[in-house]
Formats: C-alpha cells, sequence, structure tokens
C-alpha cells in the first residue's frame, strides 16, 4: 500500500497540521477522527486495514486529518462562541488549505467524500453537507448530528451552521438540494452500548433528510452493535462495497 505523510502549516489555523495519504488510485476520501483524535487514529485502530482491499484495488485512496476538537466543540472550559470560531477556522483549513493541495498533489478535479467514526462522522456529514460542491458523499458511522451535547442550548452562527440538525431543516436552496440528491449518502449507527443518543440523532436526520427529498442509506446495526472501533472495522468495508461503481451518483443499497 502507498502511504504518504505530510505536514503543512495553515494559515486558518496558524499552526502545523499533519495528514497521511493511503493508496495510489482511486476516489479521494477526507478522514475525520473521532473526538480529539489524530490523523494516525484511523490507521492506529485498524480502519485503514479494514479497507484495504478497496485502496490496494485503487478505488479509493484516505487521506486522514487532524482535528482540533479540544480547541473547539471539545473544549468545555471555553465559552462556546469561541469554540465555534475555532471550528470555523478548521472548516477553512480543509476547505481552503488541505483540498486544494490534495488535488494537485493527486492531480485531481474530482470531487471528495467524508468518513468518520462517532465525532468523525458528524463532521463528514457537516462537511457534506456544507460544500457540497466540494464533497459529493459520506460514509458516517455512529454520529451525533446536532450541538446538545457540546454547547446545549447555546446557538449563534457558527453554531448553527455546523450542526446539521440545525440548519438542514430549514434548507430551501435549490442549489444545495440538487447536490444533496446527487450524492452518495450513507449513514450507519448500533444500536448497543454508548450509542443511544448517536440512535436518536441519526432517526432525527433521517427524518430532516426524507422531508428534503435526499436520499440515503441509513442504517440500525443490531443491539449488540456497540460504540467502538470493532464493529466499525466491519460497518466501513461494508458500506465501501456498497459504492457505486462509476462513484457519481446514489449508492447501492
Amino acid at each position: 500500500m502507498h502511504i504518504e505523510y505530510h505536514k503543512r502549516w495553515s494559515t486558518h489555523l496558524n499552526r502545523d497540521m499533519e495528514f497521511k495519504i493511503y493508496g495510489h488510485a482511486g476516489k479521494p476520501f477526507v478522514v475525520f477522527p473521532s473526538g480529539g483524535g489524530k490523523f494516525y487514529e484511523f490507521e492506529d485502530f485498524g480502519m485503514v486495514e479494514a479497507g484495504r482491499e478497496f485502496i490496494d484495488q485503487g478505488k479509493v485512496r484516505l487521506v486522514t486529518v487532524d482535528s482540533v476538537d479540544s480547541e473547539a466543540w471539545l473544549g468545555f472550559g471555553r465559552h462556546p462562541a469561541d469554540r465555534g470560531w475555532r471550528h470555523h477556522a478548521y472548516d477553512l483549513y480543509v476547505v481552503e488549505d488541505l483540498v486544494p493541495f490534495i488535488r494537485t498533489h493527486l492531480d485531481t478535479v474530482e470531487q471528495f467524500m467524508t468518513t468518520g467514526c462517532s465525532m468523525g462522522a458528524g463532521h463528514a456529514v457537516n462537511f457534506l453537507f456544507r460544500h457540497p460542491d466540494v464533497f459529493d458523499g459520506v460514509i458516517a458511522m455512529s454520529g451525533l448530528y446536532g450541538p446538545w451535547y457540546f454547547v446545549g442550548d447555546y446557538v449563534d452562527d457558527n453554531v448553527y451552521f455546523n450542526f446539521p440538525l440545525l440548519y438542514l431543516p430549514n434548507l430551501e436552496d435549490p442549489w444545495y438540494l440538487e447536490r444533496f440528491r446527487q450524492s452518495a449518502i450513507m449513514i450507519c449507527v448500533g444500536q448497543g452500548a454508548w450509542e443511544e443518543d448517536h440512535v436518536r440523532e441519526t432517526r432525527a436526520l433521517e427524518a430532516v433528510l426524507r422531508a428534503l427529498d435526499v436520499p440515503a442509506l441509513v442504517d440500525y446495526w443490531g443491539y449488540d452493535v456497540n460504540h467502538d472501533w470493532p464493529w466499525w472495522q466491519k460497518q466501513f468495508p461494508y458500506f465501501l462495497e456498497k459504492l457505486p461503481a462509476d462513484l457519481s451518483v446514489g449508492v447501492n443499497e
């Protein structure tokens, strides 16, 4: 497997940001780590190995990125407004620093997909819906999609526009909706230990997408399926298998 390590300065975050690339060809995925995680987490917890078949066959390439969660939504000692601004800077880093570099480095103009587990799933879904000109699909495993765990009832623009359960119900812009409807959206959650809040918010997101007439594969796994890496290792290749052959529209249910 072809693997690259990169460390680049982000003007938006005012710090170095590290990431790794896995694979020699295929659909590029931006991989967000779980809450407060690092760019090497996907490899360390067996997720890269879980997707090896698809990586080795040149079907996908993974770009595993760092987070700033401990300075943003997980920085519980800071005011929610400050945490929202830090996430906004992270959003700019991904879209304006990371993605343009990756496109040039990989010599590709195609859109990216996103993926992640737990808090990484929340980021993955949010980046797709915030930037459907950059991303055209998502595999999200056990995510939270609202702000309540992180900031309670506090809402400002950076909170509102970064949690899909807040902004999607009010979204009417056809430019966004048309792109959502052409995206490969796959959302999964177990129903075992530590998944109660994630099930509730996944059901809420499913209802919103249905109301918007946005096709999505939303999958609820069994009551023995816990919020933990061994299950995500099973889910990741399961959903990679469901990607359309041309990765241009929809998913194979």
